[in-house]
């Protein structure tokens, strides 16, 4: 029998009876940095409080939107953040 396993990115063809583990397919990086947990637990604490607000000055009650705002807030101080992904429907400033 011939198994394909994925490790690193890479295609590798094997020909052991045995299967890949599931550990060979989720190897990598961590896309986000510790600070960047912390300023979204640090926004989600202040959405429940009630006192997490928008650019626009209302309330967040959306929970999508209270990580959103965590996540910018860890990139503006420059923690390990993705960057934002554009979007061919969003307008550009």
């Amino acid at each position: 029998m011939t198994f394909a396993c994925i490790v690193y990115r890479r295609s590798i063809s094997r020909t052991n009876t045995e299967p890949c583990t599931q550990f060979a397919l989720t190897k990598g990086m961590a896309k986000y940095g510790k600070a960047a947990g912390k300023r979204v637990k640090s926004a989600m604490h202040r959405k429940k409080k009630g006192t997490l607000k928008s650019g626009s000055g209302r309330k967040v009650k959306s929970r999508k939107q209270a990580i959103a705002i965590g996540l910018s807030e860890a990139r503006k101080k420059g923690a390990k953040v993705p960057r934002r992904k554009s979007s061919g429907s969003r307008k550009k400033r």
